[in-house]
């Protein structure tokens, strides 16, 4: 009853998605993430305007409905796929596995490649420039495993929640 398949292509559609927004809002504006940043990086920079804060949640709030919803109807259309006539675990292992392909694309390509990497122009905040905090793997590696620890609990209500449907 596990697809693989299934897991890895709706698993990239988010990652995909998710990146385009990630990426998207860091050229708009680096400090709509400022929250996600190295402590060093934030502690040499001000505080979020209320402009700032307003755009954070104008980006934030879809942003982490695609995190929730897709992995959502991803595990719903499974169980569709079975009549309905699917157990728990399934569910589970298939939600959790969506939402994972995402925390390893953030992690891998996002954060390490690019963010620590590459360290693209757009992804530096003004007056930052320069700090080793962008080059740190380790930060970034300890906040995939806090998405990793999310990615259960997400996949345990979203498998709940398709269960019980």
């Amino acid at each position: 009853m596990f697809d693989l398949t299934k897991v890895l292509i709706d698993g990239a559609v988010l990652s995909i998605l998710a990146s385009i927004i990630l990426i998207g809002s860091g050229m708009y504006n680096p400090r709509l993430f400022l929250q996600d940043y190295p402590a060093e990086i934030q502690a040499k920079v001000p505080p979020k305007t209320q402009r700032e804060k307003r755009l954070s949640l104008v980006v934030g709030i879809p942003f982490m409905v695609l995190l929730l919803a897709m992995p959502f109807i991803s595990t719903l259309t499974l169980k569709g796929q079975h009549g309905g006539a699917i157990e728990f675990l399934p569910l589970f292992l298939h939600a959790f596995g969506v939402i994972f392909i995402f925390n390893l694309v953030d992690l891998l390509l996002l954060d390490w490649l690019i963010f620590c990497y590459f360290t693209p122009s757009f992804f530096v905040i003004p007056g930052t420039e320069g700090m080793a905090a962008y080059q740190d793997y380790g930060y970034h590696f300890r906040a995939s495993l806090i998405g990793t620890g999310l990615s259960v609990v997400g996949g345990l209500v979203i498998a709940g929640i398709v269960f019980i449907l």
